[in-house]
């Protein structure tokens, strides 16, 4: 009980943070995915203008496309964890880490308690505004029904995208600087998540690829499910591999953690 007491109490206090600048909230949750969704869904409907009623494009109709362009700019958005990552980064760089590694919660569970927590509000919040719009202004493909299984996927997927991320924060107790790292490893992500275009648009070779990695999980696989362009055997397989991966990079990151913390001097503030 003890256990969960601490985590639930780091969690509320990512509520209580979030709710106290209630406009930044605002804008991470639903006016930035607007804005992007708006951007993205007015190219893509440009590139599938010549796609009529009957015809297709890669096996898809001009509606999966704006529905896909539409779900993908929200679901990415809430895959993205750059911001707690450089608050850790910051924590163990300035030295105030300290703070925290005297309290009865590990540095690990402290901020994993607090993403979860921030993500699942901003996941309550964001995804009301895609379906409303798939539902009454964009009729398609949107299956509503199969959104809590996407969200099951999301979830696991975001525990695995806050160990890697967990990874490089630890590379801050040997390095000076890991923003750079941070920046290239949320870019890269971003090009493999099937935010940009549908994965199924690229060539077999590397849709194999891709869909072979676990990161299609933050965008490519949920959101071609709630849209119709993959079934629920590839979101099994997903979760199940983004499951393997979350394991596996979550040892990777305490076993670097408990090297990395006995070199740390703690002379901060």
């Amino acid at each position: 009980m003890s256990f969960w007491r601490r985590n639930l109490a780091a969690a509320r206090l990512a509520w209580i943070q979030q709710f106290e600048y209630r406009f930044n909230l605002f804008v991470d949750a639903i006016l930035q995915p607007v804005l992007t969704a708006t951007v993205e869904v007015a190219l893509w409907y440009a590139m599938v203008s010549g796609i009529g009623d009957g015809d297709s494009l890669g096996g898809f109709s001009r509606a999966h496309y704006l529905h896909y362009a539409l779900w993908a700019a929200f679901v990415a958005r809430i895959g993205a964890n750059w911001m707690y990552e450089f608050r850790m980064g910051e924590e163990i760089q300035s030295g105030t880490i300290n703070v925290i590694l005297t309290r009865p919660l590990s540095f690990y569970q402290f901020y994993l308690s607090q993403f979860m927590s921030y993500k699942v509000l901003t996941s309550m919040l964001s995804l009301t505004v895609p379906a409303m719009i798939a539902s009454f202004l964009i009729p398609g493909p949107t299956d509503l029904s199969r959104l809590p299984m996407a969200c099951v996927l999301i979830l696991a997927y975001l525990i695995m995208a806050y160990n890697i991320s967990f990874i490089v924060v630890c590379g801050g107790f040997h390095l000076n600087r890991i923003s750079s790292i941070t920046t290239a490893k949320n870019i890269a992500i971003w090009c493999f998540t099937g935010e940009l275009f549908p994965i199924d648009l690229a060539p077999l070779a590397v849709k194999n690829i891709l869909l072979n990695l676990p990161f299609s999980a933050g965008v490519y696989v949920p959101v071609g499910y709630i849209t119709g362009r993959c079934g629920a055997d590839l979101v099994l397989r997903s979760l199940l591999m983004v499951l393997v991966w979350a394991g596996i990079t979550g040892l990777i990151g305490q076993l670097l953690w408990s090297f990395s913390i006995k070199r740390y001097s703690g002379t901060g503030a």
